[in-house]
């Protein structure tokens, strides 16, 4: 049986992301649901797909590859599918409660502080992001998502479980290592996950690493008996966040336009434009090229500006405005989520649309992910068919 294994760098191309597709939809049956939880490391066969830094900047989209899956391996595919529902379950979440990414900031902005002030806690910070606290498993994952920008999902629970209970880290810190070095950095997905691990997101409920667990999953590569706290308490907090309502859906303007491509959605056939509507086309740089996903996506803007086939200029942050207002015609661009690219639209005046996606799931993201679970089978079919 074929396998897909750890690539030492992802092209970030569309074609490349179906290349990808079409290799793992084989596997997106049972042998997904079989070995998705074990983690064989780095440069070894895996049971995961590895598409999410594709579907983070959506040059494949969640849709066509939950197609692929379903046509191919129908309710077997439940498992593999059911994982790319998540990603978009975090987003309508964080959606529906933006107060959380303000509160992840601020949260930052304080444990950055206490590292600039408390020595003891510098140094077990400088250690985990090194990956030499001596702890069998963390060092070694820590090292891996520096070298290769990418962590299977398995060992992305474990390291934040680590880090928040073993390491007594602040857990803005470790969703911050991994938005400086995942190649799928997601604004939802990370700051949701940690909270998730820590007991943030599901009150009272978190996800413990225990030695017997990493054993097991990773065919004892790693047995960190007597290092882990397996007994803690989740971690809480006093806010109630706050839930706002889901944007209204917005058709795209009849006549002439401009495009506006950001790195949260580098797909343009769905909305339906052609190529004689536009009037001008941009791309958004990422705010930091160094990161992980900042270098991926910035290289990514070249293969979207190809694929257009058209005139694209590439504006920056600090450009933007002026480009937005200086267009003759409405401005047309991806719904951007909860983060940067939204803060940066809010006010400008832009036609924000949303895919069907999105629009079909992220109502039902309003508590946990078991309820929108029980409705799949409700929401997928239309968007499968």
């Amino acid at each position: 049986m074929t396998h897909i294994g750890v690539m030492s760098s992802f092209i970030p191309t569309r074609a490349a992301g179906l290349s990808r597709l079409a290799d793992f939809t084989p596997l997106m049956g049972r042998a997904y649901a079989q070995g998705r939880n074990t983690d064989h490391g780095p440069d070894r066969p895996q049971a995961v797909s590895m598409l999410s830094p594709w579907l983070r900047l959506r040059l494949i989209s969640e849709q066509e590859v939950a197609r692929a899956a379903w046509d191919n391996h129908g309710e077997l595919a439940m498992p593999f599918i059911q994982e790319i529902v998540w990603r978009s379950y975090f987003k309508g979440y964080l959606q529906q409660r933006p107060g959380i990414w303000t509160a992840f900031q601020d949260g930052l902005r304080h444990a950055e502080n206490r590292l600039a002030t408390e020595g003891g806690l510098r140094r077990v910070h400088h250690d985990a992001c090194l990956g030499q606290t001596g702890i069998d498993g963390f060092d070694a994952w820590a090292q891996e998502l520096a070298a290769t920008g990418w962590l299977h999902n398995h060992a992305r629970m474990w390291f934040a479980s680590i880090w928040i209970f073993t390491l007594r880290l602040p857990w803005e810190l470790g969703a911050a290592f991994f938005l400086r070095h995942l190649l799928d950095a997601d604004v939802a997905s990370n700051t949701l996950s940690w909270r998730w691990v820590a007991g943030l997101h599901t009150k009272g409920k978190h996800y413990v690493a225990r030695a017997e667990n990493i054993a097991r999953f990773t065919d004892g590569r790693f047995d960190p008996r007597g290092q882990l706290d397996e007994e803690p308490e989740p971690l809480s907090e006093a806010v109630e966040h706050k839930t706002v309502a889901l944007p209204a859906p917005v058709a795209a303007p009849p006549g002439p336009c401009s495009l506006l491509l950001h790195d949260d959605d580098l797909g343009w056939d769905w909305m339906a434009l052609s190529p004689a509507q536009l009037h001008a086309v941009a791309l958004l740089e990422p705010a930091d090229q160094t990161t992980g996903i900042g270098r991926f996506a910035t290289a990514a803007l070249d293969d979207a500006a190809a694929r257009l086939g058209l005139e694209v200029r590439r504006v920056s942050e600090a450009e933007l405005v002026d480009w937005v207002r200086g267009q003759p015609h409405p401005v047309v661009t991806p719904f951007a989520p909860v983060g940067r690219n939204a803060d940066l639209l809010r006010g400008l005046g832009v036609v924000r649309l949303q895919r069907d996606w999105d629009r079909a799931i992220w109502p039902h993201c309003t508590r946990g992910f078991f309820p929108l679970k029980q409705r799949l089978g409700e929401i997928l079919p239309p968007l499968l068919a």
